[in-house]
Formats: C-alpha cells, structure tokens, sequence
C-alpha cells in the first residue's frame, strides 16, 4: 500500500511539471472554451475531407516519432486522432509530448479513414483545455474495488462504457415516459418533498426542522396525498416523477432515496391504469432498447414485455405455490407449512398475516414475466376501493417482474368516510398519524379515479439488466469512507 502511494504521488508530481512545461510553452494553464461538434454528431455526418472542431478526454496515447495517435472521448463517444509534426507549428508538437491520459484538448482539423478502417481526425491545429493531476485508472483493470467504483462514480463513468451506457438510458427512459403520458394529455406537476406529515404510504420518515415556521417536518415517502387533492382542484390527468425518501435498509434492490414515478386519471380506475402500464413498458423498450425481450440480471433471463400481460388474483397465486387448501388451513397449520418452507413467522400473527409474509418471501419471487397480482386484502391498501364483490378485497394490482414488485395501480378511494376509517384502522392507537387535511379535501368531492406509482430506479435495473440498485443509481447512499 506504501508503495502504491509513494507511486501514486510520483505519477502527481511528474503531471505537475508536465502543466509547467506546457505553459512555458505558452499553453494556458486550464485553458478556455472551445467551439466544436460533439464526437456523436461527427459520426453520424463523417465525411472524408470534411474539416471538423471537436474536444474531449485523452484515453490512449501512442507516439511514435514524428507522428503519434490518440483516442479522446467526449461523453458522446470516443474518436481518433492522428497527429504529424509537419502539420502542427513547433509548439503544438513539442507541447503534445507532455500531455498525460485524461487531459482535455480541443482539435482542429480534416477526416480521414486509416488503412485500418477507422475513422480518424487528421489534427492541424490542436488547443490544451484542462489538466488531469491525478492518474486514470488502467483502462483493462479499471476500478476493482466495486464500492470505489460508487463512491468515485466519476472514474466509473470514465473508464466504463458500459456504466456511461446504462445512465444514458436511464435518462432517455425518463424523456419517454414524460413523452408518453403527455402525448395522452397527462400533465406534469410537482408537490412538496417536505410536509408535516407522513402519508401515502407505510414507512418511517426521515425528519427534519423547519426554523422559520419552527416545526418538525418530514420529507415525504409518497407524493399520493397531495396529488389526490389536485384531483379535488380539477385536474383530471396529472404526473409527478420526483424524489421520494424512506429511512429504512439499504440492500441490492432499496435505497434510502428513490425515484418514483405516480400518475392519476379522474375518471379512470384500476383498469385504466393497466392499459396505461401495457401501453408505457412496450414504448420504452421499443424507443430506448429497440427490443420487448430484455436479458435481465447475471443469468440472463429473458424477460418478454410483449402485452397483453398475466393478470392473476392474489389468493390464486398463493394457492399455486402454498397448496389449494392454504385458505382453509388453521392458522396454526398454515404457519408450520410456512415455516418448513423456510419463512419465519411470529407466533401471534393471524393467518393473514402470515399468507402476506409467504407471499413476500416465496410466492411473489415466482412470477418472472410481467404479471398483475389483484384483489388484495384491504387491510394491506388502505388508500383503494373495495371490490364490489367482495368488500374483504381491494380493486387493485401489484405488477411483479422479475419476481419484484414493479407498480401499484389502484381504484382510488374517494369516499371520505370509508378513507378516514380506513386511516384510523392504520392509525391503530395514534390517531395523530390522521390526515385530516386530506379528509376535508376528500369531503369537497374527489371525481372516481385510477391511480398508479412506479419506482423508477427498479424499472431502470429491469430494462438495464441489473440486480443491483446502486448500479441505477449515480451517487448512492453509502457509510462515509473510513466509518
């Protein structure tokens, strides 16, 4: 390790006089902005002759002489470049050799395709715009240290193609989902991320102070509360992608800061918002992945998002992997036949408590296609309607790829009594946990509506292939190093 520091300040040291070098030649020291084409716009228009300004990265350097190659990249792609003493002034050329992997230059100069095939800038003019003090890593052995590669995301994204690739559809699924619903008329909305008090959700809430109002505030775990009373304001179709925030474990697949995204429709319900999700997943993978079969995870399951979709009721798929009797066992049979299965249940719970534990820990990670689990137990979805046929049930889905709960979509419950009572069951003995600011909404009249909240960052790792959220993830939550 002492080595590698006494090697890792000589590598410092030596780009440091190499700055000095460059500017006693009369190179600026950080230089300046540069006009130029970005390397994916000369790809895409590359013409042999053509005179073209572009600036990026160095990544590999070979000199040979009187002539040298490189590659630069630019965040849109890398490009190469070739660079010959009589085509640069006596500068140019002498201030080339102390350039080091990962400066910044800007180049000037004319297409060409080597004998090689590969397209190339010849430089005729080439300027320095920025020093890398500290050393790259090795471009065959990167980042080894797999959290390094979080922490440090920047060399991640510098050396990794791969990883640049998976943030750069993240991003473009964020556009086309935008895209999707606004060309349905959804619009786009924001509601606060801090609120003095928790709801729309089951989970513990981070908490913060407000000095000017000199109050506890919480940062929100759900959006759904204020979205519904602009429902109660008139709007009939609206969306907020957005920031949610739950103080509770960090593992492969949860962080404490997640992207959501929820959309409701006045008027809608929860087959609404199915044909919503069987129109959004197909136009992501076809716009962002060109492709409906997507490989997902290290055993490369192929999971098809061609609709329509598997619907199935929740006692069904219980029964498919827990026996056809699991709803008539006794409690206490239902729990042994839990237990031999390898699920720990606590001894007081009731029989549906243990049922929602076996479904978590066994049956939901049985459904790898896209599937829409409904008709759940009320008690689990206090915010939904009943079914009409069953008022033990709520008119929901859970949609589960990849053995991973995707997306709720609800019928909305918009009958204030039934909500109040439906919080106070929630509530238990802490009554102030009660909205009541969204009851008096409610009471002003809340039109039917279908309603639906995707975690974003799980449907990146699905259509990205990972099973790993931090990989979704540009800076995720970590212990600070040394701790």
């Amino acid at each position: 390790m002492a080595d590698e520091q006494v090697s890792s300040n000589e590598y410092r040291e030596q780009r440091i006089l190499n700055l000095r070098k460059l500017e006693e030649l009369g190179f600026r020291p950080f230089g300046r902005a540069f006009e130029r084409q970005r390397v994916s716009e000369i790809r895409a228009g590359f013409e042999e002759g053509r005179t073209v300004r572009a600036a990026g990265r160095l990544m590999t350097v070979r000199r040979m002489g009187k002539a040298s190659f490189a590659t630069f990249s630019d965040g849109t792609g890398s490009f190469q470049l070739f660079l010959k003493k009589d085509l640069l002034t006596d500068r140019e050329f002498e201030g080339f050799k102390y350039l080091d992997l990962g400066d910044f230059v800007g180049v000037e100069g004319r297409l060409f395709v080597t004998k090689m095939g590969e397209p190339t800038i010849e430089v005729h003019r080439w300027e320095f715009l920025g020093k890398a003090i500290l050393q790259p890593p090795e471009k065959f052995h990167g980042l080894q240290d797999v959290e390094e590669r979080y922490r440090k995301r920047y060399l991640d994204l510098m050396m990794n193609p791969e990883s640049r690739d998976r943030f750069n559809k993240r991003s473009a699924i964020l556009a086309e989902i935008r895209n999707f619903l606004h060309a349905r008329g959804f619009i786009e909305v924001e509601t606060p991320m801090m609120q003095p008090q928790a709801g729309g959700a089951a989970a513990k809430p981070f908490f913060t102070h407000h000095n000017a109002l000199d109050t506890q505030m919480v940062m929100r775990i759900a959006p759904e509360l204020y979205l519904k009373r602009l429902l109660v304001g008139g709007y009939d179709k609206i969306f907020e992608l957005g920031k949610d925030f739950r103080n509770e474990g960090i593992d492969r697949t949860h962080n404490p800061e997640f992207t959501v995204l929820e959309v409701y429709e006045a008027y809608g319900d929860r087959l609404s918002m199915k044909a919503l999700i069987e129109g959004l997943l197909p136009h992501l993978c076809e716009r962002v992945l060109g492709t409906l079969r997507v490989e997902y995870g290290e055993a490369k399951e192929v999971l098809d998002f061609t609709p329509p979709y598997r619907e199935v009721a929740y006692r069904d798929v219980v029964r498919e992997v827990l026996g056809a009797d699991w709803f008539e066992l006794p409690v206490g049979e239902a729990r042994a036949r839990a237990e031999a299965r390898g699920v720990t249940v606590d001894p007081s719970w009731n029989h549906l408590l243990v049922t929602h534990e076996v479904y978590g820990k066994l049956v939901e990670k049985t459904l790898r296609q896209p599937t829409f689990v409904t008709r759940v137990p009320r008690q689990f979805v206090p915010l939904a309607k009943a079914c009409e046929d069953d008022p033990e049930l709520v008119d929901v889905f859970e949609f589960v790829v990849a053995g991973k709960e995707l997306c709720p979509g609800y019928t909305e419950q918009n009958d204030p009594a039934a909500q109040r009572a439906a919080f106070a069951d929630q509530a238990g003995d802490d009554p102030e946990k009660i909205d009541e600011e969204f009851i008096t909404a409610l009471e002003h009249g809340m039109p039917p509506t279908g309603g639906m909240g995707m975690g974003i960052d799980r449907l990146v790792m699905m259509l990205t292939g990972t099973e790993v959220i931090r990989d979704v993830i540009l800076f995720p939550q970590m212990k600070q190093a040394g701790r």
